[in-house]
Formats: C-alpha cells, sequence, structure tokens
C-alpha cells in the first residue's frame, strides 16, 4: 500500500520529445477548451433562437396582451432565479433576432456577397411545418458567434447580406464586440470589394473575385496624426510606424514584406516600388503605391511595371499572380477605369480618408457658422 506523499518534480528528465509531446497535449487541451464553450454558446443561442420564434410563432401579443413579454421575463426569472439572461430587454432582443431574419426572407432578400453570388445554404429551412414563419431553424454557424455580436448585427444592419457578411467575419476572424463594432462604424461591409480593378479580365475566375474581395474603397487611415502639408513619402512614414494598425486595416492574412524595395535594372536604372506584401491565404503578392494627391492616369504605367517585376522576381512556384494597388487621396471612376483598359496585369485603384481631413473640415463648418452669424 502506497504511503501518503507530496507530488513534486523526482528524477524526470525533459528532453525535447517530453517538450513536445507536452505542448501538443497543451494544445488539443485549449482546443477541447473552446470546443466545449462553443457549445454551451450554441446550446443557449438554440434555445434563445426558440423563444424568439414561438413568441413570433404563437402571436403571442395578439393572443395573451402587450404584457407578455415582461409576464415572460418575470416567470422565468422566478423559475430559475439562478439563471441570466431573462430579463425584460434580453428577452425582446430573442424576438428581435428571429424576427431580423425571418422578415427579410420572407419578404425575399436573397443571400447574396458583395459579387451578388449566392452566399450558400446559412439558412437550413426546415420542410417539416405548414407555415414559412415556422420553418427557420437558427443557422448552424449562428452558433460560433456571442450573444452580444448578435444584438449589435441585427440592431446596426439593415440587411440579411450585411448581417451575414459580419456573421462570417465575426466566425472566421475572431473579432470581439469592440472588433465587430469598429468594422461596422467604418462601413466595411459597403468598403469591401469596392476597390476598381480589372480583376474579372485579368484573372480566371474565381480568382478574380476573391482576389476583389482582399481589397476595398476606401481606407480607414484615421489612426494617423498628419500635417496639413503631407506627401506620400509622410504618408508611407506614417502607415509604416503603425504598420500593425495599417495591417489590421488592410485585413486578415496581409504579411509585411518590405518598403522601398529597391529594384536594379541591367542598364543601371533603379525604382522603389512603396510597399510590398504578401497575402498568405491566396498566396499572392501585393504592391501598394502611396499617391497623396488625385489619381492619374499615370499611376498605373508605374503600378504595372511594379506587379510585372514581382511576379518574374518575387513569385514562386505555387504562388499566384501578384496584384498592384493605387491608393490615393481621391479618384474619379472613368479616368481609372480608362486608364486600366489595355493593361494586362491584374490592378486595382482605392481612396483613404485621413482623421486630420475631416478633423479640418469640421473646424472650417463651424468658422463659416460663427462668420454667418456676425
Amino acid at each position: 500500500m502506497e504511503e501518503p506523499t507530496f507530488v513534486h518534480r523526482d528524477g524526470m528528465l525533459a528532453d525535447k520529445e517530453y517538450v513536445e509531446w507536452l505542448k501538443e497535449l497543451k494544445a488539443r487541451f485549449r482546443q477541447s477548451q473552446i470546443k466545449a464553450a462553443v457549445r454551451v454558446n450554441t446550446a443557449m443561442l438554440e434555445f434563445y433562437w426558440s423563444i424568439g420564434r414561438d413568441l413570433v410563432t404563437l402571436r403571442a401579443e395578439e393572443r395573451w396582451g402587450a404584457g407578455v413579454v415582461k409576464q415572460f421575463s418575470l416567470d422565468m426569472r422566478e423559475a430559475f432565479p439562478d439563471a441570466t439572461g431573462f430579463s425584460y430587454t434580453n428577452v425582446k432582443y430573442m424576438k428581435r433576432w428571429y424576427m431580423f431574419y425571418i422578415e427579410r426572407i420572407a419578404k425575399g432578400q436573397r443571400v447574396v456577397d458583395q459579387n451578388n453570388q449566392q452566399l450558400g445554404s446559412e439558412f437550413e429551412i426546415s420542410p417539416k411545418s405548414q407555415r414559412f414563419v415556422d420553418q427557420l431553424e437558427m443557422p448552424e454557424i449562428f452558433g460560433q458567434v456571442p450573444w452580444g455580436q448578435h444584438i449589435d448585427i441585427i440592431s446596426r444592419c439593415q440587411s440579411l447580406e450585411e448581417a451575414l457578411f459580419y456573421i462570417k467575419y465575426v466566425v472566421y476572424n475572431g473579432w470581439s464586440r469592440p472588433d465587430l463594432n469598429a468594422h461596422i462604424d467604418a462601413k466595411l461591409f459597403q468598403s469591401q470589394g469596392s476597390a476598381i480593378t480589372n480583376f474579372e479580365r485579368t484573372l480566371p475566375s474565381p480568382q478574380s473575385k476573391l482576389a476583389k474581395e482582399i481589397l476595398k474603397d476606401p481606407y480607414n487611415f484615421k489612426f494617423l496624426s498628419m500635417n496639413d502639408k503631407y506627401d506620400e513619402h509622410d504618408l508611407e512614414d506614417a502607415l509604416i510606424n503603425n504598420v500593425t494598425r495599417f495591417l489590421l486595416e488592410l485585413g486578415k492574412g496581409f504579411s509585411y514584406v518590405g518598403r522601398q524595395m529597391e529594384l536594379q535594372m541591367p542598364g543601371g536604372q533603379t525604382f522603389f516600388p512603396d510597399l510590398v506584401f504578401y497575402h498568405i491565404p491566396q498566396h499572392r503578392y501585393v504592391i501598394i503605391e502611396l499617391k497623396a494627391v488625385k489619381y492619374i492616369p499615370e499611376f498605373a504605367g508605374k503600378l504595372n511595371f511594379y506587379v510585372t517585376a514581382a511576379d518574374k522576381l518575387l513569385r514562386g512556384n505555387g504562388d499566384n499572380p501578384s496584384v498592384g494597388l493605387v491608393i490615393c487621396k481621391s479618384a474619379e471612376k472613368t479616368i481609372v477605369e480608362w486608364s486600366l483598359q489595355g493593361i494586362q496585369t491584374p490592378l486595382g485603384v482605392a481612396t483613404y480618408q485621413l482623421q486630420e481631413v475631416v478633423d479640418r473640415t469640421v473646424a472650417e463648418l463651424e468658422l463659416n457658422k460663427k462668420n454667418r452669424k456676425k
């Protein structure tokens, strides 16, 4: 029979193999914790969804009066005093949650992405019920999104397309609630994939669609503090000094490669592309030229040269074609589209926004108001 003893390290040789095994087990345990949390979250959300659906399908207010939600809240809190989530406000959100989706589906809104392509079967409609309003089961992907994010999405989004866009990004990018709201504030849904490009002509499908999804317009550089008279070198310096914020603004998957990488040609001429990135999920280089002025056609020619150089000198086996992006102060659509005609490399043009521009505009408006009063 073993004697009582304290457990402590005793004669164990922690070699490299043990360390690797321990590391793997820690990772597996963390994954099991995440899976368990997702299962708990999914079960709770499925219950919330069923409450919202019941309140709608039973026509609760018509049947039991306008105070039925308050009464239901009180009854559930009395029956389960240790449970959370049955406040009057939260129960109202359960109904709003279900109503948001069922109303838009009933009105025939298609679930589409930015390029008007069907997103797929995120919504599974059960054929068992006779009434359409009874048919909508909670989509599986919803279980991976915390309740607070669901509330913000239905409170701030207008269309089914927009709501599902943010649902997917919360799941795939692991956004926190502040992250989600920051992206909604920045109108990511409206800007994603909206840069003017020639990708449909220069890249095969579905690469053209995927490549366009990693660009947007405008880019939000409001995290920078710029003087009134800045040029592109100042802008470039500021972005590199804030490269983490810049990468977040570019989007998930971008890796910084270099700035002003020297391109030496055989005849002795030297060129310097502004910024070079690599998009890891799409396996392609992205060359960015920054312009602190309005777009002019000459920008396309220079960027075309840099993208060609990236394809010939940087692109490796397994890499997809490189793409180029001009980020400028402003751009006229017709000029951009005409300048991209005939160019065979995939290029895009987008604009940026700065806080100092917004602040100065507000200050000028206030000054004008004061002058008018005088």
